[in-house]
C-alpha cells in the first residue's frame, strides 16, 4: 500500500509520499515513489505513484528512457509545452504499461492497476497538479479540490480537510502533512517511513527542495507525540453527552 499527497498553495506546491512496500505483515521493504524531472529556469515536474509496483516502475522507466534516449524515442516529458500535455503523456504511458502487462480478460487489468499524481510548473504556465487514473484519463486540481491523495487516503484526509488553508506557509503545511501521514501510519501497517518531501515555490523551476524523513527524525517524532497529547487534551475539554 502507499500514501501520497500533492497539495497546491498560493505560494506553490508541496508533495509527500511514503516509501513502504510489502508482501505481508512480516515482510516490509522500502522503495522510492516520488520522482523528479527538472530543467533549471524552464520546468520542474514531480511524479508520485501508487498501486502495482511492477506497473509503476515500468511507467517511470519508460518516461526516463524516452527523455534520455535519442530523438526518435519521443515523446519526452521534457519536451511537452504545458503541464496538461505532461499529464496526457503520463496517462498514456500508464495506460500503455497496464495494457502490455495484463493478460486477456475483463478483470485482469485490475491486478496491474496504478494511479499517479503529477505536478509542477513549465515556464509560461501556472504551477498545478493532476491526478491520473489507471485508464489514462486525469483531473486537475482546483480551488474546490486543492489537494490530491493516492493510496491509503482515508485515515489522513480528515486533518487535511479541516486545517488546509491556501495561505499557509510551507512550514505549516509540512506540519499538517506530517500529522496526516502519522495518522495513516498508526492506522495501517502497509504505510510507513521514510517519507519523501518536495517543496516547490512558484517560478522556482528547480527540484532542489527535497528531503527524506527517516524513522528517527526528531522533529517528526515530536510532532507525532505532541499531536497525540493535543488530541487527548481536546477530547477531555469536550462536553459530556448524557442520555
Amino acid at each position: 500500500m502507499t500514501y501520497c499527497v500533492g497539495m497546491r498553495l498560493n505560494r506553490g506546491l508541496v508533495f509527500m509520499s511514503d516509501t513502504r512496500t510489502n508482501a505481508g505483515v512480516d515482510n516490509f521493504a522500502s522503495t522510492r515513489k516520488m520522482f523528479h524531472w527538472c530543467v533549471p529556469g524552464e520546468r520542474a515536474i514531480t511524479v508520485m505513484t501508487a498501486g502495482n509496483l511492477a506497473t509503476t516502475q515500468a511507467m517511470i522507466s519508460l518516461l526516463e528512457e524516452r527523455f534520455k534516449a535519442s530523438e526518435d524515442r519521443d515523446p519526452s516529458i521534457l519536451t511537452q509545452p504545458t503541464m496538461f500535455q505532461v499529464a496526457r503523456l503520463v496517462g498514456a504511458t500508464l495506460k500503455e504499461v497496464i495494457a502490455y502487462s495484463a493478460p486477456s480478460g475483463p478483470d485482469s487489468a485490475d491486478q496491474f492497476s496504478a494511479s499517479v499524481i503529477v505536478g509542477g510548473q513549465i515556464k509560461g504556465g501556472q504551477p498545478t497538479i493532476f491526478l491520473v487514473y489507471p485508464e489514462g484519463n486525469f483531473i486537475e486540481i482546483s480551488e474546490e479540490t486543492p489537494f490530491f491523495q493516492i493510496g491509503e487516503a482515508k485515515y489522513g484526509k480528515p486533518i487535511l480537510v479541516r486545517a488546509y488553508d491556501a495561505e499557509m506557509p510551507f512550514e505549516d503545511v509540512l506540519k499538517l502533512l506530517l500529522v496526516s501521514f502519522d495518522s495513516t501510519v498508526k492506522s495501517n501497517l502497509s504505510v510507513g517511513l521514510p517519507f519523501d518531501v518536495h517543496v516547490y515555490e512558484e517560478e522556482a523551476f528547480h527540484c532542489d527542495r527535497t528531503h527524506r524523513i527517516e524513522q528517527d527524525d526528531p522533529v517528526y517524532n515530536e510532532i507525532a507525540s505532541k499531536w497525540g497529547d493535543a488530541l487527548k487534551t481536546a477530547f477531555d475539554l469536550l462536553p459530556d453527552y448524557k442520555v
